[in-house]
């Protein structure tokens, strides 16, 4: 009878861990959006193609403001949106210029609109800024070069209560430094 006591012990010792590991996964999965970046640029090989950064870049759309100047804005801001191939010609073109422009830094700010959780949104923002840096780095640009942070929800380039409102705030900005 104690032998199977103690077996019985360890089998609701087994459940209750297993519980949760099932519990901590599923939630790790559900919640992965809520971990939040350090704005650290992290190392990461080169993909061996620019195509292979294409998938990630998903919602980093950016808008090139600085063409035909001599000295670029400080900061230049990204705007977010659907098509994958404007955003894919318009990386491009920044990591050109960032190419041709060798002492020239960047931070890339993560931007979202107001919805979802605070720790939502910077995990959003976060993963946004993060896709335009892998992408840049793919295209040539030094990860040392290159650092992140997310705003998340907290610098909104527009206030109003609407989709065209908030899809100007789904954005990554761009900030120039030597």
């Amino acid at each position: 009878m104690k032998e199977v006591e103690r077996v019985m012990r360890k089998l609701m010792v087994v459940l209750v861990v297993l519980a949760f590991a099932c519990g901590t996964m599923l939630m790790m999965s559900s919640c992965a959006k809520k971990q939040i970046g350090t704005g650290e640029a992290a190392p990461a090989a080169a993909p061996s193609a620019p195509a292979a950064a294409a998938a990630p870049v998903q919602q980093a759309w950016i808008r090139l403001r600085t063409s035909g100047r001599s000295r670029p804005r400080a900061s230049t801001s990204t705007l977010t949106g659907r098509d994958q191939a404007d955003a894919k010609a318009i990386l491009e073109k920044k990591a050109a210029w960032l190419r041709a422009n060798p002492s020239y830094n960047v931070k890339i700010e993560g931007n979202c609109d107001e919805r979802g959780t605070n720790e939502y949104n910077l995990a959003l923002g976060d993963r946004r800024a993060k896709a335009a840096q892998k992408f840049l780095n793919a295209l040539g640009i030094g990860m040392n070069r290159m650092s992140t942070i997310s705003y998340g929800e907290e610098k909104p380039a527009c206030t109003e209560k609407n989709e065209q409102c908030w899809s100007k705030n789904r954005r990554d900005d761009f900030k120039l430094s030597k």
